[in-house]
Order: structure tokens, then C-alpha cells, then sequence
């Protein structure tokens, strides 16, 4: 898995934001050369995961693609219940 230290990142920084980190499922996806990282938490979780006006959310898509840019990859952050 090329992305690995970008999933490590994204599970760590969950696992702080997150009420139940047990419940954090992590997958990867790909479609048209980009890789998908999917992340899963629980349903009373995903507010704090999206942040108020998705800000969180922002910061993290920004965090994956800084990374990904500087492995020369392609990662899009998805945030699914």
C-alpha cells in the first residue's frame, strides 16, 4: 500500500478527534489513477470528523493532498458514517 503513512496520519488524527476510535475503518479505493482514502466513523462521530462548517474536513483533505503531492500521488480524503 503506497499510501500507508498518509492512512497512519489520517487514523491518528481521527482516533483524537473521535468519541469511540474503535469504530474508525479505514479503506483505500482507486479510480482513474487517483487513490480514495475512505474514512468510516461512527454515526455520533462524524460531526466531529467534518468540523463546523466542514473546516476539519478541509484541514484533513489539505493534510492528505500536501502529502500525497510531495510522493508525487494523487489521494483524495472521503468521510463516511
Amino acid at each position: 500500500m503506497k499510501t500507508e503513512k498518509i492512512s497512519t496520519m489520517i487514523r491518528r488524527i481521527s482516533e483524537m478527534l473521535v468519541d469511540k476510535p474503535d469504530a474508525i475503518r479505514l479503506s483505500e479505493e482507486t479510480r482513474d489513477n487517483t487513490t480514495i482514502l475512505v474514512l468510516s466513523v461512527d454515526k455520533a462521530d462524524v460531526g466531529k470528523v467534518i468540523g463546523r462548517n466542514g473546516q476539519t474536513a478541509k484541514a484533513l483533505r489539505a493534510l492528505v493532498n500536501a502529502a500525497a503531492t510531495r510522493m508525487g500521488d494523487k489521494v483524495l480524503l472521503e468521510i463516511r458514517e
